[in-house]
């Protein structure tokens, strides 16, 4: 009678089991990829504010326009004599 309610209570078990691990298994895959999320959210946010500080730099400082124009475009004033220095071979 005993080994009867134990084989039960152990068929209920294994029952439960296999009912409720794939769904436990999927909360943990999401609850990992939400936080994964979470942290690259927050990685957008601050790249995007940064960006934008850059935006109303670029818009404000006209110094920092001719910087980007020369560093990044190649823009040279005129008379000037643009000279680029070749890495040295070896």
């Amino acid at each position: 009678m005993i080994i009867k309610k134990a084989f039960w209570l152990f068929g209920i078990a294994v029952l439960l089991l296999i009912i409720f691990l794939p769904s436990y298994t999927k909360l943990q895959e999401l609850r990992d990829r939400n936080r994964d999320l979470g942290v690259q959210i927050k990685r957008l946010e601050k790249e995007n504010y940064l960006m934008q500080q850059e935006l109303k730099r670029i818009e404000s400082d006209p110094v920092y326009q001719e910087e980007i124009a020369r560093e990044k475009m190649g823009v040279v004033r005129k008379g000037e004599i643009p000279i680029k220095i070749l890495p040295k071979e070896e």
